[in-house]
């Protein structure tokens, strides 16, 4: 069952060779403990003990690296970047590859790749470097604009969404004023980029929406605009028999349809199942799905994961509903 880690999560899991060996293991049964998979060596030095770290997503497992590189260098000195920055700051890393540490190229830096570590050399002004639980990266923003320019158009919308729901949106309400304001800050700076996916990053930033709670529902806001879907509204507001306060990932007036990314973490990520088990978040979403028709009158249909690998893939569920553009 995986789930998502906080820094302060990740610091606690994070064993030095030291604290390894403080538990009266020696070195011999430290190696073997590697090679049999009970413990998993992050970076030379720094393990977490293997039931922990299968249970982390991608961004969680990445940020163990990143800490391990923090704790390693020299007065905690590295400034990350690109993927390392957003995991720093909380933001997914939908379906990318994360084999390296990225950080800033220093003043005593010599080689761009060592040890697991990709140096950049940034042009960045003062703003651009913040300090995040004591961990030096690049702001909130112009990670934003790196990872905007760098990674596939569906991983970029889950950064900027999920970075502009952070500036904008409050109870699943986005300040339109505020995310206006953002996208043409982020959009004038995307202009004195020099970098060849500069196109990709304004259009990513002039595309971003904070509604989106999910990666999925970023990915699939992506394919449905590819698709030609021009009249869809992001959390639809539904209230229920009773006054509940349901919320919709999409609403298709048109086809009196709502449509739900159904992500398999509403049901296995503790963090989004609010203590509940799985079997109860299942129960829950049918009395949730009752409500929403018998108030609406409108179906609902859902779409995952495996549904979101390619624009024709999200198509092909929707009009095996009767749901076209």
């Amino acid at each position: 069952m995986r789930k998502s880690v906080t820094i302060e999560e990740a610091r606690r899991l994070l064993l030095a060779r030291s604290d390894v060996l403080a538990r009266g293991v020696s070195e011999r049964e430290l190696r073997a403990m590697v090679d049999n998979g009970s413990i998993v060596r992050v970076r030379r030095g720094w393990y977490v003990d293997s039931a922990e770290w299968e249970q982390l997503w991608t961004e969680g497992r990445h940020l163990m690296k990143v800490l391990a590189v923090h704790r390693e260098s020299a007065g905690g000195g590295a400034a990350f970047c690109f993927a390392s920055a957003a995991v720093i700051h909380g933001l997914p890393l939908y379906r990318t590859s994360t084999t390296y540490v990225h950080a800033v190229l220093g003043p005593t830096s010599r080689s761009r790749v060592k040890w697991g570590v990709a140096r950049h050399d940034l042009t960045l002004r003062e703003s651009d470097l913040v300090e995040v639980e004591g961990i030096r990266c690049t702001s909130l923003e112009r990670t934003v604009l790196d990872l905007a320019s760098r990674l596939t158009p569906e991983a970029a919308i889950a950064v900027a969404d999920a970075a502009l729901r952070r500036i904008a949106v409050r109870r699943h309400e986005q300040d339109h004023i505020a995310a206006a304001e953002w996208r043409d800050e982020l959009g004038r700076r995307a202009q004195a980029l020099s970098n060849r996916g500069i196109r990709q990053a304004r259009e990513v930033i002039a595309f971003s929406d904070g509604r989106a709670q999910l990666p999925g529902e970023s990915v699939s806001r992506l394919h449905l605009h590819r698709l030609g879907f021009t009249e869809v509204d992001l959390q639809s507001r539904v209230t229920g028999p009773h006054g509940e306060d349901y919320r919709l990932d999409f609403a298709f007036r048109g086809a009196q349809t709502f449509g739900e990314f159904d992500g398999r973490g509403k049901y296995l990520d503790p963090t989004l199942r609010t203590g509940m088990s799985a079997e109860a978040v299942v129960l829950a979403e049918k009395h949730r799905e009752d409500a929403i028709r018998g108030v609406t009158g409108w179906r609902i249909v859902r779409w995952g994961s495996e549904h979101l690998v390619t624009s024709d893939a999200l198509g092909a569920r929707l009009g095996a509903f009767g749901l076209r553009p």
